[in-house]
């Protein structure tokens, strides 16, 4: 099996009312946990690289470790740019062995936006890469992405159509009130529950119907959906961390989005959190240990059992391999 696009991984999850889980990879043990959890549970995949990645790891390490994932695990698995800031990075991936690239052009203008991706979609599709456009900014941190609240935006259903048609993209991600990063909302932003426990606003649904309606089969890409899982943000406070007010999206709306025209759902915070959650864990247990090869044990394992649960029971991908 080779590095394969996301065509037809969106045409089946459409058809199909389930979405492709799309994560974020930065090291080996994050790539191992997640592919093994694939291969367990026979998924299809997408590991994507951000900027931050591609400055840590190197573009070149982490093609090849992907790579191996594929040799070792024989899945459909597609290998994605994650918020590509302009051309020149967007053409990189391209001639590096990437088969699909995210233009982030949500903070132009719409017609500079238009411009932009059009120009990464002409030179991607010479190259039989796919290229997903994004209208709309989502709120939060993540590696280069940085946007304020009071700079967020949600996506103007009556602008997707044009920008579809005059870019040519694959794949849209829209803006309904998913957010990066652990600390998605302020408390101020969110109701408690009977537990206490703070629960975010609805993520608006009307927003991604309209979408739907405009767009007949096509694939909508959620970005900040990281449900920011209590059990490894409780493993790190008890270990020393400090995730005072850490929340993320309800799984129940994601498998909701997932049933729908969300094809794909990006996930990047709970691997954070996983591997963070098994690491810090094992050290306290263990402080005389320094060998990262047991440290990182656990928090592969966290991972994968992370992995594991996104695909049954929030994707629905299980089998779709």
């Amino acid at each position: 099996m080779a590095k394969v696009t996301t065509t037809e991984m969106f045409q089946k999850a459409y058809e199909g009312g389930y979405a492709i889980g799309a994560f974020n990879v930065n090291n080996m043990e994050i790539i191992q946990g997640i592919t093994e959890a694939a291969k367990e549970e026979n998924a299809p995949l997408i590991l994507q690289v951000s900027a931050g990645a591609r400055k840590y790891a190197k573009h070149v390490y982490l093609t090849k470790l992907v790579e191996a994932a594929i040799e070792d695990t024989d899945l459909p698995i597609a290998l994605h740019l994650d918020h590509g800031a302009d051309f020149d990075i967007c053409k990189a991936c391209i001639d590096g062995g990437f088969t699909s690239v995210m233009i982030d052009g949500s903070k132009h203008s719409f017609k500079d936006n238009v411009e932009l991706t059009k120009r990464v979609v002409d030179y991607a599709h010479g190259k039989g890469v796919v290229v997903e456009g994004e209208l709309g900014r989502l709120a939060g941190i993540e590696d280069d992405v940085h946007v304020t609240a009071e700079d967020s935006s949600y996506t103007q259903p009556e602008e997707v159509e044009e920008f579809v048609k005059s870019t040519g993209v694959d794949s849209l991600a829209i803006a309904i009130g998913t957010s990066h990063g652990a600390f998605k909302f302020t408390p101020e932003q969110c109701t408690k529950n009977a537990d206490g426990v703070l629960v975010p606003p609805p993520l608006r649904f009307d927003i991604l119907e309209e979408v739907e309606k405009r767009l007949p089969n096509f694939p909508i890409v959620l970005h900040g959906a990281s449900s920011v899982i209590p059990k490894y943000v409780k493993i790190i406070n008890d270990n020393g961390g400090k995730l005072a007010d850490a929340v993320g999206i309800p799984e129940g709306q994601l498998r909701k989005a997932a049933k729908s025209a969300v094809c794909k759902i990006n996930i990047d915070s709970d691997l954070r959190l996983a591997l963070t959650a098994g690491i810090r864990e094992y050290m306290v247990a263990h402080p005389d240990h320094f060998d990262p090869r047991q440290y990182l044990s656990p928090a592969r394992a966290y991972i994968k059992e992370l992995v594991k649960h996104k695909i049954t029971d929030v994707l629905g991908c299980e089998g779709k391999a």
